[in-house]
């Protein structure tokens, strides 16, 4: 039976998510009477929700760096699902899912409204997915994208695809890295991670049964993307948050022509 620490918390998150079943029933039925959202306004709403839910999760939040003064590019390291959460806290911006988050119960529903962009992982989609990416940076709206396709342990970050930063290229957009480093007695959060098999209800179960952990959400220096070839943007958009998570540089992930030009 769950504790009652367990239960308080279930009680809170459960407010938090009917607030945000009633903003997107708003925008859903302004959809059907045809009167659709504008995505300036989608991001507003997601971004108070965001902040909502963030403070129904187990976390203690630090933030290291400034804000971005412009739409940007935003690409970070993937641990859980709970980093869209604490990243779309911060600032109104759309993002970019798998695919099979459309489909997961509530979740899928409330990630449509806000205008998330899905994409299917080998889909052969490639150039329609930079063309969305581009139309959305070209309309001067930031969004938030996890290049390295799939969740880690936090222990390691993984090589960032250069293909979904075309779109940015293409715009002339600068990239804002994000590294978000989650610890539990100073140590990586071995409960925070959403990796292989887990399921999101028995994640959750198991975050809300230990007491906060620590997030440390780094907004490093933007990269400015004119002139760079994609492999390049995403290698130092990877390098910078290998350094800001583990102080070194990570030399495994060398774009092919960069390392024979080197």
């Amino acid at each position: 039976m769950p504790s009652l620490r367990v239960l308080a918390r279930l009680s809170r998150l459960v407010l938090v998510l009917l607030l945000g079943m009633a903003m997107a029933s708003v925008i859903a039925l302004g959809e059907r009477l045809g009167l659709d959202a504008s995505t300036e306004r989608r991001q507003r709403w997601t971004c108070l929700f965001m902040q909502r839910l963030v403070a129904a999760l187990p976390f203690q939040v630090r933030v290291v760096g400034s804000l971005p003064q412009r739409p940007m590019l935003w690409v970070s390291n993937h641990v859980s699902w709970t980093d869209i959460p604490l990243l779309g806290m911060l600032t109104p911006l759309s993002f970019l899912s798998k695919a099979e988050v459309r489909h997961w119960p509530l979740a899928g529903w409330l990630a449509e409204k806000a205008g998330t962009l899905f994409i299917r992982r080998g889909g052969g989609d490639g150039q329609r997915l930079s063309q969305q990416i581009g139309n959305q940076l070209g309309e001067h709206r930031p969004l938030l994208i996890f290049p390295e396709g799939t969740t880690t342990d936090g222990r390691s970050v993984r090589t960032f695809h250069g293909r979904l930063l075309a779109g940015a290229i293409d715009q002339g957009t600068p990239v804002q890295p994000v590294a978000i480093q989650y610890l539990r007695g100073g140590e990586p959060d071995p409960i925070a991670p959403f990796i292989g098999d887990d399921d999101l209800v028995s994640h959750l179960m198991r975050l809300f049964d230990q007491p906060p952990g620590e997030v440390v959400i780094h907004l490093l220096q933007p990269i400015a993307s004119a002139g760079l070839e994609r492999a390049a943007l995403a290698f130092q958009a990877q390098q910078a948050v290998h350094m800001a998570l583990f102080g070194v540089e990570d030399l495994g992930s060398v774009p092919r022509r960069q390392a024979r030009a080197a």
